[in-house]
């Protein structure tokens, strides 16, 4: 009685086994052929235009920034056979590296292929906390009649081959945005405070988005 016992749960484990095996098995044969479909396909990652920014109001009153301003953003999907879902995308502002915009979430969205997107969110930052010399150099730059801000984007993406969607993968793009002053510094896009230096207490100046820029992206 003990040794057919002892057949059956060797005959049972055996049996196990091999299932597991073929499991295991498939697994890694499933994933090598998708990594080939993946490698044979090659995705390239998306393009990202900033196509125009309009700078709204701005404050430099205290040590803290205030900002407001809405911007144009485009990405195309450059492959033939791979689609894009873009997820979780935040975009913000920066100036010399310090955020100066508090991130705003943009609409997720499929990109088919060869496809352009386009999305026009609107960043603002109500006393936003920077380094005193940050704030002295934005007034020094508007002063002289130029602003270089960076409109950035953090998110995560997917690939789409067929029916078949890839994992999630880190997605940030950086794009420089050149402010210009065009014609006379009275009278133009946004009120600057006494604080500005050397603007006076109820100057204007007009700042435009000069050209549209390319963003530089990693995936």
């Amino acid at each position: 009685m003990g040794k057919e016992k002892h057949h059956r749960d060797w005959v049972l484990r055996r049996c196990c086994g091999s299932i597991a095996a073929c499991i295991l098995t498939l697994a890694v044969l499933v994933g090598f052929i998708v990594l080939v479909i993946y490698l044979a396909l090659h995705p390239s990652k998306p393009s990202f235009y900033l196509q125009d920014v309009e700078l709204h109001s701005i404050d430099l009153s205290d040590p803290a920034l205030s900002l407001n301003l809405q911007v144009t953003i485009a990405s195309r999907n450059p492959n033939d056979r791979v689609g894009v879902y873009y997820k979780t995308l935040h975009a913000f502002t920066t100036y010399r590296d310090e955020p100066v915009t508090i991130p705003v979430s943009m609409p997720a969205i499929y990109q088919g292929h060869k496809d352009t997107s386009v999305w026009s969110p609107v960043m603002s930052g109500d006393s936003v906390p920077v380094a005193a010399y940050v704030a002295e150099a934005m007034k020094q730059d508007i002063a002289a009649g130029y602003v270089l801000l960076h409109i950035k984007i953090d998110g995560r993406v997917k690939w789409k081959v067929g029916s078949w969607v890839s994992g999630g993968y880190h997605l940030f793009v950086n794009c420089p945005a050149l402010l210009a002053a065009s014609g006379s510094n009275v009278g133009g896009a946004f009120a600057m405070s006494a604080a500005a230096g050397g603007l006076g207490g109820n100057s204007t100046v007009s700042l435009k988005f000069t050209h549209p820029a390319d963003c530089t992206v990693d995936v």
